[in-house]
């Protein structure tokens, strides 16, 4: 809706009938009724011509408005380009061209509105199509705008990238939401079997049809039928495909009786058709009937910054289905921003679920992820317990019952200590424990001439832990 406010009568009516020449719907208004009648139709999109005014001050007109795109007239008023919502400045005597351009940009600051502030009708949420990169943002606009139609869409993409989701959801914003929405993958049937499952049959068609079945076609009448993998479809039934598309018709494999095909085609696929086409392995004519609308679903690459949204998701589907569930940290994410995604969602959806199964109920940290997705060099936390616990332990570990990693071997008692180690004037317990551990420390360091992974490695201990004893009791090759 075009709304025009010109206290010039012959200016306004000029520009009323040039707009209602090339199809716009105009409204001439006057200033008593403008603030009244623009806030009625600021519900739908709608852009205002502001020409002269007798009792408005322009620029405070136009900033009480901030979602309203405006087009001024005339010369005098150009200074008010400088505002935001002002698109541009019409001159007469009135162009064609350049007046279709603006009211194109008008369009464009509508539609591209911040979320809070546009006035488009309510529709159902998107289902399972998560994020907020520009790129997402894109294949939401489009799948909007096709889903009130019936045209055939093309969803292109690497695989992974969710395309059936895509599909789902132009099915869930259309008028055929009521009906079923029936997919198929053309790359997992055989060729020979491709007919019968999208026609259907009768009883005797070929060896084995013991009774008709319907196909997917009758299966998904008044809904949408989605043929994923459809580069991957043979030659023969892409010509009866075609025909289905052009009759809008089709037969049972061994009938004869017409059955119209009130069914919407949604195609995906994660080849490129026009390279098929030149090597004669796809239609050209199926490939303009397939491609009315055709989607780009960008792969995870390309949307590095939707993945926290992404995990999100993912890990509640995961709960969904486990009851279990597992965090990462935020330098967790950044590093697995960082990765390529050959495999798309699909891959990260598998890395959640080993994540889950690894480390339920904890939180990921960057050297917990498998190997190719660490692109942030972290320390590992090693964590330093206090000396009565290490002493504790390694008390335990002298005087404790021992178990062999053999049957055959004999249990060792405690009892069977000997009891000729404890003087009977006693000893200084604290003390002889450290001796003992300085004894097996440096034999250990000993025999592998001062190699400290390898000495920890036969002590039991982490690399951290020895350096810090070889601190505290003062040894080292010297």
């Amino acid at each position: 809706m075009i709304l025009i406010l010109d206290n010039n009568n012959n200016r306004a009516i000029g520009l009323h009938a040039s707009l209602t020449f090339i199809g716009e719907t105009v409204l001439n208004l006057a200033e008593d009724t403008f603030e009244q009648e623009c806030s009625s139709y600021q519900k739908q999109e709608c852009m205002v011509i502001l020409g002269a005014l007798n009792s408005f001050n322009h620029e405070s007109l136009i900033k009480r408005y901030p979602t309203v795109p405006f087009l001024l007239i005339g010369e005098t008023l150009k200074p008010l380009l400088s505002i935001a919502n002002v698109v541009g400045l019409i001159s007469e005597p009135f162009n064609h061209d350049v007046t279709t351009q603006l009211l194109h940009d008008c369009q464009q600051y509508q539609r591209m509105l911040p979320n809070d502030h546009k006035h488009h009708k309510p529709h159902k949420s998107f289902d399972g199509l998560v994020g907020e990169t520009d790129a997402v943002k894109d294949v939401r606009f489009l799948i909007e705008q096709v889903a009130k139609t019936d045209a055939n869409v093309l969803i292109l993409g690497e695989s992974g990238t969710g395309k059936e989701v895509v599909a789902r959801n132009v099915h869930l914003l259309s008028k055929r939401n009521s009906g079923p929405f029936v997919p198929v993958n053309c790359g997992a049937i055989p060729g020979e079997l491709l007919e019968s499952e999208l026609f259907g049959h009768e009883k005797g068609a070929f060896t084995g049809a013991i009774s008709a079945r319907k196909g997917r076609f009758e299966l998904a009448q008044g809904g949408t039928l989605f043929l994923d993998e459809i580069g991957d479809m043979p030659l023969q039934m892409q010509v009866k495909l075609l025909r289905v598309l052009q009759e809008r018709s089709y037969e049972r494999v061994g009938g004869t009786k017409a059955i119209q095909a009130d069914v919407r085609v949604i195609a995906a696929t994660h080849r490129n058709l026009e390279d098929m086409i030149e090597q004669g392995s796809f239609r050209e004519d199926l490939y303009y009937r397939l491609n009315v609308f055709p989607i780009e679903n960008p792969s995870l690459a390309q949307r590095a910054d939707d993945i926290p949204l992404l995990l999100k998701e993912l890990m509640r589907r995961v709960n969904e289905q486990s009851g279990a569930t597992a965090k990462f940290t935020e330098r967790a994410v950044e590093s697995l921003k960082e990765h390529a995604w050959p495999g798309n969602i699909r891959e990260l959806a598998n890395l959640v679920e080993r994540m889950v199964i690894m480390f339920p109920e904890k939180v990921v940290d960057v050297p917990d992820l498998p190997a190719k997705y660490r692109y942030i060099e972290v320390d590992a936390y090693e964590p330093e317990y206090p000396e009565e616990l290490m002493e504790r332990d390694a008390f335990n570990d002298i005087f404790s019952t021992g178990f062999s990693d053999y049957d055959d071997e004999p249990e060792v008692e405690i009892n069977s200590v000997d009891a000729s180690l404890l003087p009977d004037e006693g000893i200084e317990l604290k003390e002889y424990l450290a001796e003992l551990e300085i004894s097996l420390i440096t034999q250990a360091l000993e025999r592998y001439d001062y190699v400290v992974a390898r000495a920890a490695e036969i002590l039991g201990v982490r690399r951290t832990t020895l350096v810090e004893k070889m601190k505290k009791y003062n040894l080292s090759r010297d």
